[in-house]
């Protein structure tokens, strides 16, 4: 199917679910490695009970906010590229921090459908909620819908 069939497919209000994902130690550390990002605020619990990070003290480690951008972003490609839709850019604003132990869950809603000249665009509201369904990143999203792949 063309990608022109499958962006007329798709509603406002549609809602794609990513996958959980559960924050563990080894977790981290595998995104730590991943982005050479070895802060202390993310690898060393004494640390953070002892000082604060911009004002705030969160008591233990906590995940990468990165890490909340990539949830997302996989949420998207997983849905979009079987679609011919390809994500093109993402915003995203940290609002909890997420903690060892803590299961999150990407979500994107389509919010808007914009036909162009140049193409076909979607826009997406996005968040991430914990196992509370307290959201921890908010944002949005735009993708666009073509048969060839964007240069």
């Amino acid at each position: 199917m063309s990608a022109q069939a499958e962006f007329d497919k798709i509603a406002v209000g549609e809602v794609i679910n990513g996958r959980s994902f559960t924050v563990t130690t080894e977790t981290i550390q595998d995104f730590g490695d991943a982005s050479l990002d070895y802060n202390p605020l993310h690898f060393d619990p004494d640390w953070m009970q002892k000082n604060d990070f911009g004002g705030t003290q969160f008591g233990t480690v906590i995940m990468h906010g990165m890490q909340n951008f990539s949830l997302i972003t996989r949420t998207l490609t997983d849905w979009l590229v079987p679609r011919g839709g390809y994500h093109r850019r993402l915003e995203t604003r940290w609002i909890k921090p997420v903690k060892l132990g803590d299961t999150i869950m990407p979500e994107a809603t389509i919010s808007r459908k914009n036909l162009t000249d140049g193409g076909n665009w979607a826009q997406f509201d996005v968040v991430v909620k914990n196992q509370d369904g307290e959201p921890v990143a908010t944002g949005q999203a735009l993708a666009e819908f073509r048969d060839t792949i964007p240069g």
